[in-house]
């Protein structure tokens, strides 16, 4: 159990880190380029096509679990990304907390909430498609 939770924490350290690139190339081209609307539609399904990408071709890796510890690295992951989001946000980009929950309206084609959602089920999707389960 705990070699498995560790290779999801090294896969889920892989995604922040694309998540982090995802940002700074929404930022320094995708908005310039195509607007803020478009720029983050963009972004938001960049990121997602990622975490699946990721996800499928790591899957592997973790061997052939119950179906139900598929989704429990899904949500292991989306409180990381959660607990991570608002830690780093309001702590060390010193965001308010209202500025912080903006970005789960829907707001100016921001579309993170589907990719907190593909973030939680990327990991049973991709044992689907890979017909482990």
């Amino acid at each position: 159990m705990l070699e498995l939770i560790v290779k999801a924490l090294l896969i889920w350290f892989g995604i922040l880190i694309l998540a982090i690139v995802n940002g700074t190339l929404r930022e320094a081209v995708l908005i310039p380029v195509f607007g803020k609307f478009s720029g983050f539609i963009l972004s938001g399904a960049l990121l997602s096509i990622f975490i699946l990408a990721v996800t499928y071709f790591t899957l592997p890796w973790f061997g052939a679990p119950a179906s139900k510890k598929y989704f429990a690295i899904g949500f292991g992951w989306l409180l990381l990304t959660l607990v991570f989001e608002f830690t780093f946000g309001h702590f060390l980009q010193n965001k308010s907390w209202p500025q912080l929950f903006e970005a789960y309206a829907f707001k100016n084609g921001n579309i993170w909430p589907i990719v907190l959602l593909i973030t939680a089920v990327a990991p049973y999707l991709a044992a689907k498609v890979r017909g482990l389960i």
